[in-house]
């Protein structure tokens, strides 16, 4: 299968609210968040039923270090990311989103789920978002980032029997952890930097541009889909250090370069009819 692929969006995403969940309320999820109440307020405003209802993980508290870097004020250290970022979203835009002061798991249901966003900087956190969307009819959008580059990808999870059906569906559109299989190998986590334990020490290993270049693309993203209906492309690199944003395709062509294995369609099967009158 050759050539740029049309994707719509489900009817049901046009037809009432979005259910999203995001996971990280640090460095990138503090940036995507309030983009995704302005998204939210501008979907109403052009008519869409509900807009977004969001769900925010995150069991972790604000730090002196976070303060600068991430979307946290010096009052707020102590406090947990998830229940600050919603809380004031809340008030400020209006929205009756949900913080979860805990870790996300594989165990989290996910089956009434449109959209995960995940934000998170951990192999082993991509793991349990794959985890529990598998079988789920949920699209994932994960956002991650290194010192001055990152990507935005957006997939779909492995619907229930996908290992025997594959072959059927060669349009659906792979997720981060089957184009970018190391992103998601719990076992890469122990060779990562240890935490920064100043934000001098945190500069120094980060851009401190990169949280919101990479909530930008995921931001102009999302935008686009509520637009159009349609997803545009796979997803985008972002490097700092060139100035180069790079995008990747809605193209099996341009998976297959990254070692993705696309599925075929498989052969159609003549009919019993076609078959006598060849053999007559």
């Amino acid at each position: 299968m050759n050539g740029n692929l049309h994707h719509l969006l489900p009817s049901r995403m046009v037809e009432r609210a979005w259910h999203v969940i995001v996971v990280g309320a640090g460095g990138t999820g503090s940036a995507v968040l309030p983009s995704l109440a302005r998204l939210h307020h501008a979907m109403l405003e052009l008519g869409h039923a509900s807009g977004i209802e969001c769900t925010v993980f995150d069991d972790d508290r604000v730090s002196p270090t976070n303060v600068g870097r991430q979307g946290f004020y010096p009052n707020d250290v102590g406090e947990y990311k998830a229940s600050l970022i919603v809380n004031r979203l809340n008030m400020l835009m209006g929205t009756n989103w949900r913080a979860e002061t805990k870790r996300f798991t594989k165990s989290v249901a996910c089956h009434k789920v449109d959209l995960v966003i995940g934000c998170v900087d951990t192999r082993a956190a991509r793991r349990a978002i794959v985890d529990a969307t598998k079988n789920c009819d949920v699209y994932y959008l994960d956002c991650g980032n290194d010192t001055d580059r990152g990507q935005v990808v957006i997939g779909q999870a492995e619907p229930a029997g996908y290992q025997k059906v594959k072959r059927a569906n060669p349009e659906r559109l792979p997720h981060v952890g089957q184009l970018f299989p190391e992103l998601i190998d719990a076992s890469l986590d122990a060779k990562d930097d240890t935490p920064s334990c100043s934000m001098a020490e945190a500069l120094r290993k980060q851009s401190l541009v990169i949280n919101q270049a990479i909530a930008v693309q995921a931001f102009n993203l999302l935008w686009t889909m509520f637009r159009t209906g349609a997803i545009p492309f796979s997803g985008v690199f972002v490097n700092l250090k060139t100035g180069r944003t790079n995008p990747i395709p809605l193209d099996p062509v341009a998976w297959a370069r990254f070692g993705y294995a696309v599925p075929t369609p498989p052969a159609k099967k003549a009919s019993k009819s076609r078959k006598a009158k060849i053999a007559a």
